[in-house]
């Protein structure tokens, strides 16, 4: 496994494993599963109804919680100072641990100062390791980040080969703050990372698959990848990529399949923000 280092040195792995979209009966079996065969990075959330799902495999795992990396986030109906504090503890007890590793804002909707303020005193009493945003465009990143005192440490968006987020990386690093990719072998309007001929003939230079070369690209740019599968066996193959390195012409050829570089979903169209906020908030 590698790392990254956050801005405040609490030290990530570059891959995960995520849970989004994992029924709550499925998720104990997929998560130790993931556990099982050397994931030690599990993100979950809130808003995914799972959050209780990882706390019974790990705490039957028979790791020590210093050997996990628990990731959750706070969702738009817990915003707010006082309901994102209480969020935050009934998300602990639920992973029934003291503490997460990283603790994000969900989405750049409802009282996102308010949640942050809570987030920051859950970080200062050693409730929460790092703390972070999901889903803040540039724009919202920027007006967000330069107001709040502590920077948000990571930002995790829809990252992959054909939606490669090369804009905002500039503005990301000029507060410190980590990319992390959801979707990291597409989804959610995308279609064609794991076909793609192009990471194919790459990989075949390895003896890797296109999805293989697809997450290795994200993990050498020093981007968090946490793909999700309900099968072992792609489990395995996904954890499978740090035995190789791409070199900077492959590098190169890759960055030239971005298609959809802020990604696949316009957050800041009102219809969507009206369905998030009526339908899930």
């Amino acid at each position: 496994m590698e790392y990254i280092k956050l801005s405040n040195g609490v030290e990530m792995p570059t891959l995960g494993y995520g849970v989004f979209l994992v029924s709550p009966d499925e998720c104990e079996r997929c998560v130790s599963d993931a556990l099982s065969v050397g994931y030690r990075l599990i993100d979950t959330a809130q808003a995914y109804a799972n959050e209780e799902g990882v706390g019974n495999v790990w705490r039957k795992s028979g790791l020590k919680r210093e050997e996990l990396f628990l990731v959750t986030k706070v969702w738009i109906s817990n915003s707010g100072e006082e309901r994102a504090a209480r969020s935050i503890d009934e998300s602990l007890r639920r992973l029934q641990t003291d503490y997460v590793d990283l603790l994000l804002i969900h989405q750049a909707y409802g009282d996102v100062f308010g949640t942050w303020r809570a987030m920051e005193r859950a970080y200062r009493d050693g409730k929460v390791r790092a703390i972070g945003v999901s889903n803040f465009q540039a724009g919202r990143f920027f007006d967000f980040a330069h107001y709040v005192d502590v920077k948000p440490m990571v930002n995790q968006l829809q990252c992959n080969t054909l939606v490669q987020q090369t804009a905002i990386e500039p503005l990301l690093a000029d507060f410190g703050t980590r990319m992390m990719a959801w979707g990291p072998l597409g989804g959610q309007g995308v279609d064609g990372v794991v076909k793609s001929a192009e990471l194919a003939a790459i990989g075949s230079n390895y003896g890797k698959s296109a999805a293989q070369v697809a997450l290795r690209w994200l993990t050498q740019r020093g981007i968090v990848a946490i793909p999700k599968s309900s099968h072992k066996e792609r489990m395995v193959q996904n954890l499978n990529v740090f035995d190789f390195r791409l070199t900077d012409s492959e590098m190169a050829a890759i960055a030239k399949l971005n298609q959809h570089d802020t990604g696949t979903i316009n957050f800041g169209d009102p219809q969507f923000v009206k369905h998030l906020i009526e339908s899930y908030g």
